[in-house]
Parts: structure tokens; sequence; C-alpha cells
């Protein structure tokens, strides 16, 4: 019997253990979070259940569905607060992880080997940087649903959302649902590029349906609570004294630069901002899989990556939400087992039609170079290590630097606690870092995730791994 070993339980790794498992192979799932359902079926810990949860997440029947069947299926096992730190490629893939609390000291380390691989490790909000950012009460739009969904707080009375994307609209329905008041939801792309990503060859679109009925529904839910939705706008400050008080908004032209005299002052306690998302590529970078120019896993049809036994789903592969996800994890999980390709036939259409509204969303709403101008020389740009955009770039003038690692090293921006994963993309656009090249990628890293020295000294190189058993 195979051992597939998928990383990830969100809507893609839970439905690739499943098609495994259905293709006779043993299955282990690792997920760092406290529970199944990854970030888009976050919800509230068994403990404190709630009689209606189906009304704050979209396809809850699919997630009950495939919590079941792992639950029940003897050939999957589970492990949550399962943090895969590192994976060795010598003599085949070992990844090791630790068991227990995120950031508790002494927590188990495992060792797993597997016949196959799936990634499924998603992405998390990109947030670009923006005067006063760093205030308390500025979220990223992900850690404000997470709040509402995970934990039923609400992140202000008063709140705007903005950014640009789809995401934004579950966020705003999501903080009406804790008793927050949305000012308004900003979405920087103007309606040009609306129509550019949307409009061309709209029979496409037919293939996801669903998505159109999850569209009205968010409309209703908007005019139901008088949200506004306004498009070529942006928050290019926030203001307080100790926290956000209030978020100055304005009009961007084509390129996201602010139109001079257009700004408008809103009194808020809350700032929700989301500029797309960031594919989790540690884990997959460092088994060897290549990544291409879009940053994003390689995969072929059969959603195979360039390493041998590995297969990776989901959004590592590309930003196409929920249904190439579910499409993806299906291909992928299924063929790690060595199921036959002729049982996918239906999942890796849907993952086509997926592929396509994946590019549309880039086309719409992708980042656009003008943001920058709305930045000024004290705007911090990494938060962990309070770095400002002008001491950025005026260090890597000064040391005549453009290596992104040189810049690191010398302004220490991306080398916080949270190792890039909120300024990486941003500090390497700021500086013109190549990320072809290894030394100039944020996303490369020797551990994938922040591990204790204690928990690393407790590690014995004697012991063999557990080969898949827990």
């Amino acid at each position: 019997m195979k051992h597939v070993l998928v990383i990830g339980a969100g809507p893609a790794g839970l439905t690739a253990a499943v098609a495994a498992a259905d293709a006779g192979a043993r299955v282990t799932v690792l997920d760092s979070g406290t529970g199944p359902g990854g970030q888009y079926w976050r919800h509230l810990p068994p403990e404190r259940p709630s009689r209606r949860e189906a009304r704050l997440h979209h396809g809850w029947s699919e997630f009950e569905r495939l919590r079941e069947r792992t639950e029940r299926d003897g050939s999957i096992d589970v492990v949550t607060e399962a943090q895969a730190w590192a994976i060795e490629t010598t003599g085949g893939a070992t990844v090791h992880a630790l068991i227990g609390p995120s950031d508790a000291a002494g927590r188990e380390a495992l060792a797993l080997e597997a016949d196959s691989l799936v990634f499924a490790t998603g992405a998390h909000d990109r947030t670009l940087p923006f005067p006063g950012w760093n205030l308390p009460g500025v979220f990223s739009a992900g850690a404000a649903q997470a709040l509402a969904k995970g934990e039923r707080i609400a992140v202000g009375r008063r709140a705007v959302v903005a950014g640009a994307g789809p995401f934004l609209l579950p966020v705003a329905q999501s903080l009406t649902a804790t008793g927050s008041t949305v000012l308004g939801v900003y979405e920087a792309a103007r309606t040009p590029a609306l129509a550019k990503g949307w409009l061309p060859r709209p029979w496409r679109l037919l293939s996801s349906a669903r998505k159109g009925g999850e569209l009205a529904g968010y409309l209703a839910h908007h005019l139901r609570h008088r949200v506004p939705y306004r498009l070529g706008r942006a928050v290019v400050e926030a203001r307080g004294d100790g926290r956000v008080e209030e978020a100055v908004i304005a009009r961007l032209d084509a390129d996201w630069s602010p139109i001079p005299g257009t700004e408008l002052t809103v009194a808020a306690d809350a700032v929700c901002v989301s500029h797309g998302f960031t594919p989790r590529l540690e884990l997959p970078i460092a088994a060897g899989c290549e990544i291409g120019p879009d940053r994003f896993v390689t995969v072929d049809d059969d959603q195979r990556t360039s390493v041998d036994g590995v297969w990776a789903a989901g959004e590592i592969t590309g930003i196409g939400g929920v249904d190439a996800a579910l499409a993806e994890g299906r291909v992928a999980g299924h063929l790690a087992a060595g199921g036959d390709r002729s049982a996918i036939g239906p999942a890796r259409r849907r993952r086509r039609a997926s592929a396509d509204f994946a590019r549309r969303i880039e086309a719409a709403h992708g980042v656009r170079p003008g943001w920058t101008a709305w930045m000024r020389e004290d705007t911090v740009v990494c938060r962990c290590e309070e770095v400002a955009y002008g001491a950025l770039l005026g260090t890597a003038a000064a040391t005549e630097q453009g290596s992104l690692r040189s810049v690191k090293l010398t302004t220490r921006a991306g080398l916080g606690i949270c190792q890039a994963r909120m300024c990486g993309r941003t500090v390497e656009e700021l500086t013109g870092a190549d990320p072809s090249r290894a030394a100039d990628t944020s996303d490369r890293r020797p551990l994938a995730a922040p591990v204790r020295l204690g928990d690393l000294a407790g590690l014995s190189s004697k012991d063999d791994p557990q080969k898949g058993e827990h």
C-alpha cells in the first residue's frame, strides 16, 4: 500500500487526502492549524460550536463531508498543530515537523517519509504598505476574516475594507456578521481593468456558474447592509494617536497612483486591507520544485511538479479560488496514490476551467506599479524590523547593492519574526530584485517556519524517521 503525505488541510489538502484514500493509499495529513479546514473553512473550535456555522461559510456541506470522511476512514491520519519546517531530499524526501501549539516549547519532533508527497500549503494576504499601516487597528483582510470566522471577534465598530480582488467581498460580509459597520469596500482596480479581465470570452465563465451565485449573495448582502462599493480607490494613509482613528481614501489612476485633490478622510477604528495573495512556497522550494515566472509552483495537467513523486494543488499553483483547489486536490491525490488517470477526467476539466478564472483575477485586479506614489520617506516597509521606505532605498543606493540578500543584511528588511512573509514581495519590488535568482527571492528559506533553538537542539541525527507512523 502506497503512503501519501499531504501537507495542508484546506480544501485542496482534504480533497487530495480523500482522493488518495479512494485510490487505495494510506494517507497522512499535516496541518499547522488546530483543526482541518485551512483558511477558507476556518471555524470555531469544537468546545465552542455554533448552531448556524454554515452561515459564515460557502461550501460548508462540502467541508463537513470531507471532515467526516477523514475522521472515519482508518487509512487517513490527520495530524493538526503540525508545523512542517524542513524537507530533506537526499535519498528520498523526509519531512520534518514539530507537533504542538505554535510557539510552545518542547514540541514533539516528527520525521515522515512517504512514497508520494502532495503540497497544499495555500497562500496568505499580500498587503501593500502605506503611511500608518503599522498602527494598531490596521489588519490584513485575511486576519480580520479569520478573527470573525474563527473567534467571532469584530476587529472594530467602524471598519474600512480596501485593496484589490474578489476577496474583499467576503471579508466585508464576515465583518458585518460580527457586528461591525463596514463604511465601504474600496477596490483599487478601475472599470477598464475589470472589463479587460472579466468581459473577454464570457462563455468561459459558465463553467464557474457557482461563483455567480456567490457574487449575487455578496451583492445582496451589501445592499441589505448599505455597504458602498467604490472602484479605483485605495486607503493611502491611516491616522491616529496610538491606534487607527481615521483612514484617508484617494482616487487612483489606471496605474494605481493617487490622483491629487481626491483625498477623503473617514473616521474608522479598523482598516482591513488585502492586495491579493502570496503563495507559501518555502516547502516546495526546499523540495526542489520549479517555480514559474509568475511565482507559483509549476505543475502539469496532472498537478505533477518538476520533482518525481511530488504533486502540488491549491493556491500555490495559482490563485483560482476554492473550486480550483478542490479540482486540483482531487487530481493530485488520486495520481499521487497511483490511481488511473481515466478516473479523474471531470476533475481535470474543472481544473482547466478554474485556471481561466485565475487568469481573469490577475488581469482585472493584479497590483499595478503606481502604488509606490502613496509612500513617504518615513513609511514603514518592514514592520518587524521597522525599516522605513527612505532608509531602504537610501541604503541600497549608498551601498550600490542591487542584490536582495545584500539589502536585507544591511537594512534588516525581511529579517524579522515573520521572515518576510508580510514584506518580502514589497521589498523585492522596491529594490528591483530579480526573483529568478535564488539570492533575490524572499520565498527561499532554510527553515520553512520559525523554530525554537531548544527544539533544534533536541533533535537527534541518530534517530531514523518514523516512516509515516504517528
